[in-house]
């Protein structure tokens, strides 16, 4: 479930951004094919590739740990 809000909110903010999935893999440095399966909910991106993203995309990533 939270995954799938965090491929809306990058996606979202792509789109908001008037941005490309071409542009966004270029200004990231994340691969295109990894960004293509990120939005259509069947990659599992790194921490690192996240960041990527976000860094991008002017979005602050938080990760948290839950507690048990």
């Amino acid at each position: 479930m939270h995954f799938q809000l965090l491929i809306r909110a990058i996606k979202e903010r792509r789109e908001m951004l008037q941005v490309t999935q071409e542009t966004l893999a270029e200004l990231s440095g994340v691969g295109l094919r990894t960004l293509k399966q990120f939005e259509s909910g069947k990659g599992n991106p790194t921490a690192e590739t996240l960041q990527k993203l976000g860094n991008a995309l002017g979005l602050e990533l938080c990760f948290k740990i839950k507690e048990l």
